[in-house]
């Protein structure tokens, strides 16, 4: 096989939107160090939306972004608390696999904790074949051709080959 062909995890991306709360907030920033010993950040609102209580400059969730060898190990923990199965609609069309997980107590090896309670949090996998970074560096950026993204049924074939996910019903 072509090795420029390879598909290969980019990044993996944890993300718990809390809103307005202020509370939740901070039991979603214990809960991602709790799940990756790495502090997250906090994401903060660029519009005003009056009827949700949110205005510019306020914080609104907590993310945090994996690479290589780290997001790969966590992906599998992360698999196994959806029982490594995935929905179609979970794949989109440009190779991106997105999913929530409900309770974090569902995550091998993470513990309850009284302080933060039961929450959930979102994932989003992100993967790239070798020659992706031509579209993100500072000269001479180019676009990826049509042929060489990642397509959703190769996103598939990725997971079900690296990771044994099965592809559930709707």
């Amino acid at each position: 096989m072509n090795p420029m062909r390879e598909i290969r995890i980019e990044k993996l991306t944890l993300n718990v939107g809390a809103g307005s709360d202020q509370a939740k907030l901070d039991k979603g920033m214990v809960l991602l160090k709790n799940i990756t010993g790495i502090p997250p950040i906090k994401t903060f609102t660029k519009k005003r939306i009056p009827n949700w209580g949110i205005r510019p400059g306020l914080p609104i969730g907590c993310k945090l972004t994996l690479r290589k060898q780290q997001a790969e190990l966590l992906i599998k923990r992360l698999l196994e608390a959806k029982s490594n199965v995935l929905k179609e609609t979970q794949f989109d069309e440009q190779g991106s696999i997105s999913f929530g997980i409900h309770e974090y107590i569902d995550v091998p090896g993470v513990k309850y904790d009284p302080k933060i309670g039961v929450i959930g949090f979102e994932v989003c996998l992100t993967l790239e074949r070798p020659g992706f970074r031509v579209k993100r560096r500072a000269l001479r950026t180019a676009k990826i051709s049509r042929t060489h993204k990642i397509a959703k049924k190769d996103a598939i074939e990725f997971m079900k080959n690296k990771f044994n996910v099965k592809i559930g019903e709707e």
